[in-house]
């Protein structure tokens, strides 16, 4: 009797030891996936970024060639008015 008690407790704290180790695998588990997904975020944040200083680049020197070409446009503008004054037919 005594020898089937103890069976019975010894399979009790196995049992509890089993559930133990699966918990703190299955928290391993979600651990490294949380892990994972937080290297993707960040992976992700950090290539929308490098995008995004490579538009702000392009886009302010697309305002430069375009300030450039308003300046030289206005300028041949600006001397349109003595070429008529001098023309001669």
């Amino acid at each position: 009797m005594l020898k089937a008690i103890n069976t019975k407790i010894l399979l009790a704290i196995l049992a509890a030891l089993t559930a133990i180790g699966g918990a703190l695998t299955y928290q391993r588990h979600e651990a490294a996936k949380a892990a994972a997904a937080a290297a993707k975020a960040a992976s992700i944040l950090q290539q929308q970024q490098k995008e995004a200083e490579e538009r702000k680049a392009e886009d302010e020197a697309f305002r430069r060639r375009v300030e450039a070409d308003k300046k030289k446009h206005n300028s041949a503008a600006a001397h349109e008015g003595k070429t008529w004054k001098t023309y001669i037919p």
